[in-house]
């Protein structure tokens, strides 16, 4: 019989707290610093806590991955326990995160780490069909060499409202984030391999432009995998947004289940508000 399995993933997942609940999955957060102020995404610190520091320091806060001691003692606690854990991260090309867990597990041969290759949910829908997998009784092994395999489907992209926020931690020019600024361009930065490009730029207003880019994503496809995807969002100026996107996304694809989640601190610190993304996976 195979051993029952704990999902872990790191903070940056952003999955809603209900699915958390649903599913029992735990979360090892990330560590996001408000000056001297070291506190845990998710749990001490929230999106709207950061747009304030900034608004009123002009400072980004730092993020910094779950240190190897943060994932080792719920690595320990869950196989003192009997569990084998499979434990999801943000994608090694972005934090120390997979790095650290990978240094705590050499320690249980039960533990089984993921380096995600993405990013917010398109980490989280690797982390439901792992949670899935595992209540119909799979053995760990084999949810993660599943799971592996669904790494290259997920499709994840985002639209940015502002540039300063890249700017501020270091990931584009001054000129960039100004000349887009000026310009009214709003940039679609794509996860390949990964790591994060810029596709595409959108100019308009905040609302066209993430409605161009739902059909540019889209329209059309039938490759797409109906079961399950993200609108996901860095919170809104305007939260009717969210429900105009939401049904400009049901009328060019019919996904069965699609999940508005907001992106934790982590994530938002580096792509700040009014980023709105659509995260799925092709069949």
């Amino acid at each position: 019989m195979a051993k029952k399995i704990k999902i872990i993933s790191d903070s940056t997942s952003d999955l809603p707290k209900e699915l958390l609940e649903q599913y029992q999955i735990e979360i090892v957060p990330l560590i996001v610093s408000l000056g001297n102020d070291a506190l845990l995404d998710g749990v001490t610190v929230f999106p709207d806590d950061l747009y304030r520091y900034y608004q009123e320091t002009r400072q980004l806060p730092k993020t910094a991955a779950p240190s190897p001691a943060a994932f080792g003692d719920r690595f320990r606690y869950w196989t003192d326990w009997g569990y084998a854990v499979i434990c999801f991260t943000i994608s090694s090309e972005f934090s120390a995160s997979y790095a650290n867990a990978k240094i705590a597990a050499a320690d249980y041969p039960d533990v089984f780490v993921i380096d995600s290759r993405n990013l917010t949910t398109g980490i989280g829908l690797l982390v439901l069909r792992a949670a899935e997998l595992a209540a119909q009784g799979l053995a760990a092994g084999d949810v993660f060499d599943e799971v592996q395999a669904m790494r290259e489907k997920i499709r994840a992209s985002f639209v940015i409202d502002t540039l300063q926020y890249l700017w501020k931690g270091g990931r584009c020019s001054g000129v960039t984030a100004l000349g887009a600024n000026l310009l009214h361009l709003r940039p679609c930065i794509e996860v390949e391999n990964g790591k994060m490009n810029v596709t595409k730029k959108y100019r308009g207003t905040l609302e066209a432009c993430v409605l161009n880019y739902f059909d540019d994503k889209l329209a059309g496809r039938t490759d797409i995998n109906l079961s399950r995807a993200f609108l996901t969002h860095s919170g809104m100026s305007d939260e009717s947004m969210i429900k105009t996107a939401r049904k400009h996304i049901l009328r060019l694809q019919k996904f069965d289940q699609l999940i508005v989640a907001r992106a934790g601190s982590t994530i938002s610190t580096h792509c700040g508000p009014n980023t709105m993304s659509i995260v799925f996976a092709v069949r």
